[in-house]
């Protein structure tokens, strides 16, 4: 069994992280070439997500995501983390990824490791701020919110970790694209979510063992 060692990973979430470079790997071939440094705040809206580690009945970890619902929107039936845009009564933008992630998946006990590396989503206008945590409910049970999550999927560790789930090819209508995206399963996860994913992967790497 893959195993993470927690407080490896708080060490290693405060040195320098992986970072776009490693973000920009898994990025949509279309991306333009944006450096967020550069953004002003009327260019975009803030946004939190949060990517937390799990431990299933056998103790093994996984991280879980959401098939969202059809909806009239850019980010309509994609897998996602849970997230989403800064509220005004949000004390910070790690309140935010809290809220949403209670929201969506009825997950609030969490110890919160540290941040990862900023993502803009060019066609949504949105600047994400990801949060590494870990959940710290035994015998967890999801709830998805019944509106906005079709499905609520559990990525394991051990199948994040793995090279050969990267694939390349059409996951939008336009067939002629052809995009970086993490098979599992039936699903596809791309964009935004498989850029954050792809460094939360660099830096469990770093703190896992057989």
């Amino acid at each position: 069994m893959l195993t993470i060692n927690i407080n490896s990973l708080k060490n290693v979430l405060l040195k320098p992280l992986p970072g776009s470079e490693i973000q920009l790997q898994m990025a949509p071939s279309n991306r333009p070439n944006i450096n967020i440094n550069t953004l002003k705040t009327t260019d975009y809206k803030q946004s939190a997500v949060m990517v937390v580690l799990c431990r299933d009945d056998e103790g093994s970890l996984f991280i879980p995501l959401i098939e969202r619902e059809t909806y009239n929107g850019t980010h309509s039936g994609q897998i996602s983390l849970p997230g989403g845009k800064f509220d005004i009564d949000d004390l910070n933008l790690e309140t935010t990824a809290k809220r949403e992630c209670f929201e969506e998946i009825g997950l609030q006990n969490m110890e919160v490791l540290g941040t990862l590396t900023q993502v803009y989503i060019p066609v949504s206008g949105f600047l994400v701020q990801p949060y590494l945590a870990y959940c710290t409910t035994e015998n967890l049970t999801f709830v998805k919110h019944q509106r906005e999550v079709k499905t609520i999927l559990k990525l394991t560790i051990k199948t994040l970790v793995d090279d050969t789930i990267i694939k390349s090819g059409s996951v939008t209508s336009d067939v002629n694209l052809k995009h970086p995206y993490f098979e599992v399963n039936e699903y596809k996860i791309w964009g935004a979510t498989a850029m954050i994913l792809n460094e939360v992967k660099v830096l469990l790497k770093k703190c896992a063992t057989l």
